[in-house]
């Protein structure tokens, strides 16, 4: 069953089999409260009273305060090229909390014993940890796992597909950042230029590093993605402003049989 909703300035997507459609509308909620603390586009908001002084950062719940501090060490981690301050000082964990609820929504639903999920929030996505097989439970048996395909937008042609690729444990997670679609929105340390890359799309193990180091790379440029690149174990597409395309090798690889034309290696 797939269940679709406006959540965090996008479209979110669900997708469980039948027997846990009940989870649903609990997931929505999460969505919507995590939506209700962080958006700076809601006056009311927790970080919204704590971006105009009516409510301290000392005053916060344990709940903001967590995913401050996550941002803050991914801060650190990545040199300052993800940050989750504005250029004016304005704590903004935009960066991050999408990620954050997709990955308690799929937490949720490994919790409840659903043996195969996807969940889709603004092109951003997670699958079940399944493993290397699932349990047929009519059978008994095992079966392979289920594959999920994930497609990645052309950022100069939102209408049509860059490419897709398929997600599976241990990499069950993509997430994509950039200008393509909302301008330049991603801040830069140290700078007012224009970033290097208009779309870049990582794909890891987790959905909040695959977030915030697509983010980072966004942000760094060249810099940011040889250092990506080398610290994490992660597989990274980028469209620079020319439209040039890249990838690291792992998904070059695994791409290169359906277009070898697809472009060169990082």
């Amino acid at each position: 069953m797939r269940h679709v909703f406006a959540t965090m300035g996008t479209m979110a997507s669900i997708d469980v089999p039948d027997a846990w459609a009940s989870e649903l509308p609990e997931l929505e909620l999460g969505f919507r409260a995590i939506d209700d603390r962080f958006s700076l586009y809601q006056p009311d908001s927790e970080l919204s009273r704590i971006a105009d002084g009516r409510l301290s950062l000392s005053s916060a719940s344990t709940i903001l305060l967590a995913s401050y501090s996550r941002a803050l060490e991914w801060r650190s981690t990545t040199g300052g090229n993800f940050s989750p301050h504005r250029p004016d000082g304005t704590i903004d964990l935009n960066g991050i909390v999408k990620a954050e609820a997709i990955e308690q929504a799929g937490a949720h639903l490994t919790e409840a014993g659903c043996p195969e999920w996807s969940i889709n929030v603004g092109g951003d996505l997670l699958v079940s940890p399944t493993g290397d097989a699932t349990l047929d439970s009519a059978s008994a048996t095992p079966r392979a796992p289920r594959l999920v395909r994930a497609g990645i937008i052309e950022p100069l042609s939102p209408t049509e597909l860059l490419c897709s690729l398929e997600l599976r444990h241990p990499r069950r997670a993509i997430a994509t950042s950039g200008s393509a679609e909302r301008g330049d929105h991603i801040w830069r340390a140290g700078s007012i230029a224009p970033t290097q890359f208009v779309q870049v799309s990582v794909v890891a193990n987790d959905i909040v590093t695959a977030d915030v180091l697509a983010t980072a790379i966004v942000a760094g440029s060249d810099d940011a993605l040889d250092d990506v690149t080398s610290r994490w174990d992660v597989d990274v597409i980028t469209v620079d402003r020319s439209g040039a395309l890249r990838m690291t090798p792992g998904l070059l690889r695994a791409l290169i049989k359906d277009a070898p034309e697809l472009g060169t290696d990082l």
